[in-house]
C-alpha cells in the first residue's frame, strides 16, 4: 500500500467513512512487517483490535454461572445477617437472666444482726480486732523509720542553709549601707 493511499484511508478511518473492507485492508497492513515508520502509533491501534478479536467468546452457560454465583453470595449474606441477629438476641436474653439473678441474689440476701447477745463478750471482741489492726498499723510505720531519718536529715541540712543564706544577707545589707554612704560622700 502506498503512503498517500494510507493517508487517506486512514483519515476516512477517523471520520468513521470507512466501509468493512477497508478497514479489514487497514488491519491486514497494519499486521505486517513493512509499516512506514511515521505510522507507528496506528500500528500499536490496530494490533491491538487484532488481540482483542482473539478473546475468545464466553461459554454458553456463562451468564448462568454468574448469575448462580450472585445468588449463592446473597443466601451468605442472609445468612450471616440472620446469624448476627440470633447473636443480639441471646445477648440480651443472657443481660436479661443476669439481670434477674442479681436482682433475687440481693433480694434474698439475709441481713447480719447483732451476733453477741452479751455485751461484754462484744466489747472484748472488738478490743481484740482493734489490737489486731494496732499490731499491723505499727508494723507498717516501722517501714517509714528510715524515711523519717532522711527528713531529719534533710530538716538539719536546709537550717544550715538557711543560716547561711541569713549571713550571707546581713553581710550584703551592710555593704550596701557602705555604698550608700560612700555614694553620698562623692556628692
Amino acid at each position: 500500500m502506498k503512503k498517500e493511499e494510507l493517508d487517506k484511508l486512514l483519515e476516512r478511518y477517523y471520520a468513521g467513512e470507512t466501509s468493512a473492507e477497508e478497514e479489514q485492508r487497514l488491519k491486514e497492513y497494519f499486521s505486517g512487517e513493512d509499516v512506514f515508520p511515521e505510522f507507528d502509533a496506528e500500528k500499536e491501534i490496530f494490533s491491538h483490535y487484532e488481540s482483542r478479536e482473539k478473546i475468545p467468546v464466553p461459554s454458553v452457560n456463562f451468564e448462568d454461572r454468574i448469575i448462580n454465583a450472585i445468588d449463592d453470595l446473597e443466601k451468605e449474606q442472609k445468612r450471616i445477617s440472620l446469624r448476627m441477629k440470633y447473636i443480639a438476641i441471646i445477648s440480651g436474653a443472657a443481660a436479661v437472666l443476669l439481670l434477674v439473678f442479681s436482682y433475687f441474689f440481693f433480694i434474698n440476701e439475709q441481713v447480719q444482726e447483732d451476733t453477741f447477745s452479751d455485751p461484754q463478750l462484744a466489747y472484748a471482741e472488738t478490743m481484740k480486732i482493734l489490737y489486731e489492726v494496732s499490731v499491723k498499723l505499727n508494723k507498717g510505720t516501722e517501714a517509714l523509720k528510715p524515711l523519717n531519718k532522711m527528713q531529719c536529715a534533710m530538716e538539719k541540712g536546709l537550717e544550715s542553709v538557711d543560716r547561711s543564706a541569713s549571713v550571707i544577707s546581713a553581710n550584703l545589707q551592710q555593704s550596701r549601707l557602705f555604698e550608700n554612704e560612700k555614694g553620698k560622700d562623692n556628692n
